[in-house]
């Protein structure tokens, strides 16, 4: 699984281009568009109601040198009131964006992997499974942060800027100018010098979390550790680890000390200038102390937002680069298939035939796998294909179920271009027992009704029967309720083999295909989903690409694959028959092992 982080994201450049594509997510909103614009609305009366505090807060004080109480107490109540309605426009705001957002990304996440889930195998051969997690679930995420809190507050600091600097200038213009030349630079600065520290910090965190992969490695390895007596080896590559994060966490501390100086004699040294100038003024009796403490309380509105606006900016950058990863999967072409049940409308036969097949895979389109291959498969034939590894034996497989495109020839079943059928119908019509059986995390039955999810329990029960499967099954105490486990960890090779031929009868397909079914069970298991395979293999069209040669001496007709080309062709016998065959040496070779 690769390691997505979120602070290693790359960040959009807010341009036009990238922002008409952010800007999609609405496409996605259906009818919860005006959530979003009603909670814009309150989020400007809750900027509004703010910028009036320090106002009120100002005229509160002057009542002092007024000595008027009733116009205090009317003060007071306003300024109870303001905050009352700054609270209920907060709430509306928040639970208007949040219901927005889990209503729209809901809308992404479902279209997304409905997209992702029909895209063609060669997508997946290109791509990681750990990036594809992280853009339905770290991208997702940001997407919900930044549409959740981060635009509102983004927009909520911008409002507090421009309306702050227009009622300091009606406070005073001269105390205005001195601010805006001290305060905002120094909160920009403060913001800055903030971030290159936790650069460091994090820096501590990746040479720890190294160290602790050293002791991991260690741990789970100390046999060999011992064994070969390289006890002081492990320690000093650990020492060597423990001293940089030493190094690196000291040079950190510095800069944090540096930052602390900076915030003591900068920041506050920012705030008292300005306030020695405002009592200056006060002193001359260009504004009152009630004025000047507005014009203080709206200072420091201005200079927190100026500090935390170009923080909310790179969480925006973040989030639209998120934006246009999550869009560039959803823009992928997918698959013709339906998202939803499909029943199979046009029953293959089964004859197949291949004619002149040549393939490269997209990833490796300079290597030919395939070349010139060509044979027919009859209905009710078993046809095996055997051969050196990396000889192309699976991508025949993956070829008759369309997951890739050929580049030459042409590929028949029932002498109709297999282009030329529905995708779903045709895969409806086949079924593949791999060598690798991965099942799914949920019950034996589950597993099992993945071949025909409508099944009764009776023909669940007659597959299991006809699979081999019935008496392991009813031997656990949950029966066919009993948990696989993550990809069926919880069976042993055989009877994941067995579930998945179950699951195969259950299908009934016209065309089989058995990709090495058998090569990794030990023999007693061989032999019960060998007994399986037969009954599967019964009445239809069976491609047998085969590891073990002792499990296809009765195929109908035994291809041999080597280098990409169909070298030999014949019966078990028909091949033993040639004088130093590629068929004949891999028979000798295995057989003389037994």
């Amino acid at each position: 699984m690769a390691r997505y982080e979120e602070n290693n994201l790359p960040k959009a450049k807010l341009n036009a281009s990238s922002l008409n594509k952010a800007l999609l997510i609405f496409k996605y909103a259906d009818n919860h568009k005006w959530k979003f614009y009603v909670g814009l609305g309150f989020l400007l009366m809750t900027g509004a109601t703010a910028l009036a505090f320090p106002k009120l807060m100002g005229m509160l004080v002057d009542c002092v040198k007024n000595k008027d109480t009733a116009v205090a107490n009317n003060i007071a109540l306003t300024l109870v009131g303001i905050l009352f309605l700054q609270s209920f426009f907060s709430f509306f705001r928040l639970s208007l964006f949040v219901n927005f957002t889990e209503h729209t990304l809901a809308n992404i996440r479902l279209s997304l992997y409905s997209n992702l889930v029909k895209l063609p195998m060669s997508f997946f051969s290109q791509k990681r499974v750990g990036e594809l997690n992280s853009r339905i679930s770290s991208d997702i995420t940001q997407i919900q942060d930044t549409l959740t809190t981060t635009i509102a507050e983004f927009l909520r600091q911008f409002i507090l800027i421009i309306g702050g600097i227009a009622l300091l200038a009606s406070q005073s213009f001269k105390l205005t100018l001195m601010m805006l030349s001290i305060v905002p630079v120094v909160a920009v600065a403060a913001v800055v010098f903030g971030r290159f520290i936790r650069k460091y910090s994090k820096n501590v965190q990746d040479k720890v979390a190294e160290s602790q992969v050293i002791v991991e490695e260690t741990l789970q390895g100390i046999s060999n550790v011992k064994a070969f007596a390289n006890e002081w080896y492990e320690i000093a590559r650990y020492k060597g680890k423990i001293h940089e994060i030493v190094k690196i966490a000291i040079k950190g501390g510095k800069y944090r000390g540096y930052f602390a100086s900076f915030i003591i004699f900068c920041l506050f040294g920012a705030i008292v200038a300005v306030v020695w100038y405002g009592v200056t003024l006060s002193i001359h009796g260009e504004m009152s102390v009630g004025q000047l403490i507005s014009f203080v309380l709206y200072s420091t509105f201005v200079g927190a937002s100026f500090g935390g606006i170009a923080e909310l900016y790179a969480q925006i950058q973040k989030a639209v680069g998120a934006t246009e990863r999550v869009f560039e999967l959803l823009e992928e072409t997918p698959e013709k298939i339906n998202a939803t049940d499909y029943q199979v409308t046009e029953k293959i036969k089964g004859n197949v035939t291949f004619q002149n097949v040549a393939f490269s895979y997209p990833s490796r389109a300079e290597i030919e796998v395939l070349k010139d291959v060509s044979f027919t498969a009859n209905y009710g034939q078993k046809i095996a294909i055997v051969g050196p590894s990396g000889a192309g034996k699976s991508t025949i497989s993956s070829l008759l179920l369309r997951f890739y495109d050929i580049d030459g020839g042409q590929i028949l079943i029932d002498n109709k271009n297999i282009y030329d059928y529905d995708l779903e119908n045709l895969r409806g019509n086949m079924s593949i027992v791999p060598q690798d059986v991965i099942l799914f995390g949920g019950s034996i039955r589950e597993n099992i009704a993945y071949g025909k999810p409508n099944a009764t329990e009776e023909e669940i029960l007659a597959a299991a029967k006809q699979a081999n499967a019935l008496d392991f099954v009813n031997g656990f105490p949950e029966k066919f309720d009993t948990l696989v486990g993550e990809r069926g960890i919880k069976l042993s090779g055989g009877q994941r083999q067995r579930i998945a031929i179950a699951r195969a009868l259950l299908k009934n397909p016209s065309i089989l295909i058995l990709d090495e079914a058998t090569s990794s069970l030990d023999s007693e298991s061989e032999k019960l989903v060998q007994e399986a395979l037969e009954n599967l293999m019964q009445g239809r069209t069976s491609i047998i690409i085969a590891h073990r040669l002792s499990t296809i001496r009765n195929a109908d007709a035994i291809l041999v694959l080597n280098e990409g080309r169909i070298s030999e062709k014949g019966t078990h016998k028909e091949l033993l028959e040639i004088e130093n065959g590629i068929y004949k040496n891999l028979s000798n070779l295995q057989f003389s092992e037994y």
